[in-house]
């Protein structure tokens, strides 16, 4: 089973930029929640702040942030800390 240690956080290409643009924006304000992913989702922070931890807690934690690319594993089980509120682009596979 995935955990946050497999989230891929990293600056965007020029290309990826370009392409995030034409997806969904989804944003929320400071909030702390359970989510599970049934497949990859891969998304641009505009704005906020996000800590990742896996559930169950192992201990491990992912932070990223405006201006970060993310790539979420399908099967990952974690909990979401939005720490300052959060708007980005979205696309699942």
């Amino acid at each position: 089973m995935p955990t946050v240690k497999d989230i891929i956080v990293r600056k965007p290409t020029a290309a990826e930029k370009a392409v995030c643009k034409d997806w969904p924006i989804w944003s929320h304000q400071a909030d702390r929640f359970d989510w599970e992913y049934s497949q990859v989702e891969k998304c641009l922070i505009l704005e906020g702040q996000v800590t990742v931890t896996d559930r169950p807690d192992t201990g491990n934690r992912v932070t990223f942030g405006a201006g970060d690319y993310v790539v979420f594993p399908n099967g990952l089980k974690c909990v979401w800390t939005i720490e300052k509120p959060v708007r980005k682009h979205y696309d699942f596979e």
